[in-house]
């Protein structure tokens, strides 16, 4: 058995998963950090939610074109150097939001956010393919996407407590704290992160021509896939509140509690989805996981079930759409390695990892119509839709590689 194949000694794995999964927390921290602030920064500038929600319009645009870039700053650079300017744009992201003056100063802190985002997912992705062993990589890709779940339930409150204390530009400073602390922490261990083979070397290695990738069905087959499975995520995550107020009677505080009880079941959904990823056949486990999904999406919106059950519901809908998160991470794996090698990895990542933030800017846009002319069940019928043709596409990656 050659040195290549055998696997990483457990200590060393665990400490580049845990180190990533942290810098991921993190990146998911400054997801948030404007609309937890919305109440405080609505008033204080004379916004309207429509020009307070267009900060995260710019976001996500911003993080899905830094995104694709940022892949081929990894393959020539490292991950590590990448990451470290990602947190520091977060950093200075905090820092420009406590001197905020006006709407502009707004804009440029969601760029900046957004800018700093980019990096994530294509350096992560390439640091847990280089450094973990196979064995261990689908629960790698389990603590990730948990770890941003975390990073999500953080945000709130943690902003929150400290504006309610102290004023939003305090928070904003914590915020730019956190970013540093993570950048000091990634510094440190960096020896955690970096892969032994040169990157130049890789680079000029088996990835073949620079643009090669984009002529890979699997690698656009995979785009297409974040692109309708986020904006699904990302209706639920705008509308599931006040979709379900509409269609079942319940309280504010009720349908908030549905959302959080969808993203709660999502983090266990992604632990199991950890160990279910380890057998190999991902595209199956994401069609018959996305499919549950969708079918509960359906009954949900048919406005048939008791009001008890809507807690339910919305857990399984989230449980089972997280139990497909590992093993759609390991599907690009395969798209990316089974024509390009690791030499690819960053610029495949980032490339497909951008339709995340497309399906994200687009949901919205999608469904705010829906949501204005009263058609609440379709924006749930649409959920189901998209979580289908998702399936076939996952379905169309596990063929093509």
């Amino acid at each position: 058995m050659t040195a290549e194949v055998l696997p990483s000694p457990a200590p060393r794995d665990i400490e580049t998963i845990s180190l990533i999964g942290f810098v991921h927390g993190v990146s998911h921290f400054f997801h948030l950090l404007l609309p937890p602030l919305f109440p405080w920064l609505m008033p204080e500038f004379g916004l309207s939610f429509t020009g307070i929600g267009t900060t995260m319009t710019v976001f996500f645009i911003v993080s899905g074109v830094g995104q694709a870039a940022a892949g081929f700053l990894v393959d020539r650079f490292g991950a590590v150097r990448v990451l470290a300017a990602g947190i520091a744009c977060f950093a200075l992201a905090g820092v420009v939001l406590h001197f905020a003056t006006g709407y502009a100063s707004l804009i440029a802190v969601a760029a900046l956010a957004g800018l700093g985002n980019s990096v994530f997912h294509p350096a992560d992705f390439t640091v847990l393919n280089h450094r973990v062993s196979p064995p261990r990589l689908g629960h790698a890709f389990s603590v990730h996407g948990l770890s941003g779940n975390l990073g999500w339930a953080a945000a709130p409150i943690f902003l929150t407590g400290i504006a309610a204390a102290a004023g939003w530009r305090s928070a904003a400073l914590g915020a730019s704290v956190v970013a540093l602390l993570a950048l000091g922490l990634l510094l440190w261990r960096r020896q955690a992160l970096t892969d032994a083979e040169p990157h130049a070397a890789r680079a000029a290695g088996d990835a073949g021509p620079t643009f090669a990738f984009l002529g890979s069905k699997a690698v656009w087959l995979c785009f297409l896939f974040f692109l309708l499975i986020t904006s699904a995520f990302g209706a639920i995550q705008n509308f599931a509140s006040p979709i379900l107020q509409a269609l079942y009677g319940l309280s504010l505080t009720t349908g908030a509690l549905a959302l959080s009880t969808y993203l709660t079941a999502g983090a266990a959904g992604i632990v199991l989805g950890g160990f279910l990823a380890q057998k190999q056949a991902q595209d199956l486990l994401i069609a018959l996981a996305l499919g549950v999904a969708a079918l509960l999406a359906v009954l949900l919106a048919s406005g048939w079930p008791p009001a008890w059950s809507i807690l339910p519901l919305m857990a399984g809908i989230g449980f089972f759409t997280g139990t497909a998160g590992p093993s759609r991470d390991l599907l690009v794996r395969r798209a990316a390695t089974a024509r390009f090698g690791k030499a690819a990895y960053g610029r495949v990542y980032g490339f497909v990892y951008s339709g995340l933030d497309l399906g994200l800017a687009t949901a919205p846009l999608i469904f705010g119509g829906l949501m204005d002319a009263r058609r609440f069940g379709d924006v749930l019928i649409g959920v189901a839709l998209l979580q289908g043709l998702a399936i076939f596409s996952a379905l169309r990656v596990g063929k093509t590689t």
